[in-house]
């Protein structure tokens, strides 16, 4: 077995980067990533009888408190029926409530309870030490580079959305 230092796994891109190798590299540097960040929530989640669609509604719905049901539906990108089972599982942990709409009164608007935001906010903590470990690492240009592509990978119609994410909180 080979021992692989941080150094061997960080090799820069090569100037040929639009090639198959380095695209598989891409992807596998994802899955590879993505699975050991979501790991450090999984176990507690899973302790709440919850997965990681539930906590994608929770972050978004503390990023944006009184977020409607549709605009959900939307940053999620899943059905209505799995969203269904997402929010009732949901309100029945006392994690979210509903309220109608102030305007139109058909309107769902979401917000975390008092449990449902200590749960959030423990979950991010967890998410939010692994990344600011893996950006001190990789230094600030390489964290911009890191968003560029990740934003790149967002359609262009989903892009206001994300963007107003952002301008949420500054």
């Amino acid at each position: 077995m080979t021992d692989v230092s941080s150094s061997a796994v960080s090799l820069p891109a090569s100037s040929l980067f639009m090639r198959e190798d380095e695209i598989r590299r891409g992807v596998e540097l994802l899955y590879f990533g993505y699975t050991r960040l979501t790991n450090a929530i999984d176990q507690e989640l899973a302790k709440q009888g919850l997965g990681r669609a539930h906590h994608r509604a929770l972050y978004f719905i503390a990023r944006q408190p009184d977020l409607t049901v549709g605009d959900l539906l939307k940053l999620l990108a899943i059905t209505k029926q799995s969203l269904g089972r997402v929010l009732k599982d949901l309100h029945e942990r006392d994690l979210v409530i509903t309220k109608s709409g102030i305007v139109d009164r058909r309107q769902k608007l979401l917000r975390l309870t008092d449990s449902g935001s200590k749960l959030e906010q423990e979950l991010f903590q967890q998410l939010s030490q692994k990344l600011s470990s893996a950006y001190a690492s990789a230094g600030q240009e390489a964290v911009t580079g890191f968003w560029h592509v990740l934003e790149g990978l967002v359609p262009e119609a989903d892009r206001q959305m994300v963007f107003d994410l952002r301008k949420e909180r500054t």
